[in-house]
């Protein structure tokens, strides 16, 4: 499994600019988050969350943002949608109606989320016989010929 991390700027309430690190992985199989605060002007480090559980809006448009959407597809057939209704009922805690249509967006241009929630559905699906593959995001850099971190 895959996590992926980000870091924003943040104005501290010092009034300097503090980093915020936000990052998602897989633990104990199950799909989790943090979010790290640290000021250097004042000294502050603060963990914000730490915890499995979907991860807010701000942390996935953070990773969305520097590492790019993954997108969940189907790589074959499926004879019947019943197992991948019970992933997504069962991991998203999806009502029946938002699972099919989870199941429908899946079947046509697939599902788009950060890499980790990508992951995460994967082996989910493969384990129920849902035959499904992601598209990744490029390696950041790539396009650049970059080798490492700068």
């Amino acid at each position: 499994m895959t996590g992926q991390t980000a870091r924003t700027a943040s104005l501290c309430a010092c009034g300097g600019v503090a980093v915020r690190r936000v990052n998602q992985f897989v633990l104990q199989d199950e799909l989790w988050w943090d979010s790290e605060f640290s000021c250097g002007s004042c000294d502050t480090h603060l963990c914000e969350h730490a915890g499995p559980g979907p991860a807010p809006d701000h942390v996935r448009e953070a990773l969305l943002a520097a590492h790019g959407p993954a997108r969940l597809r189907l790589a074959g057939s499926v004879p019947s949608p019943v197992p991948a209704l019970k992933v997504f009922r069962e991991v998203a805690g999806a009502s029946l109606s938002r699972a099919r249509e989870l199941v429908g967006e899946l079947s046509r241009d697939g599902l788009v989320g950060t890499l980790p929630e990508m992951e995460f559905l994967m082996v989910r699906l493969r384990a129920r016989g849902v035959p499904v593959d992601i598209d990744r995001p490029p390696c950041p850099g790539a396009a650049s010929g970059a080798t490492g971190p700068s």
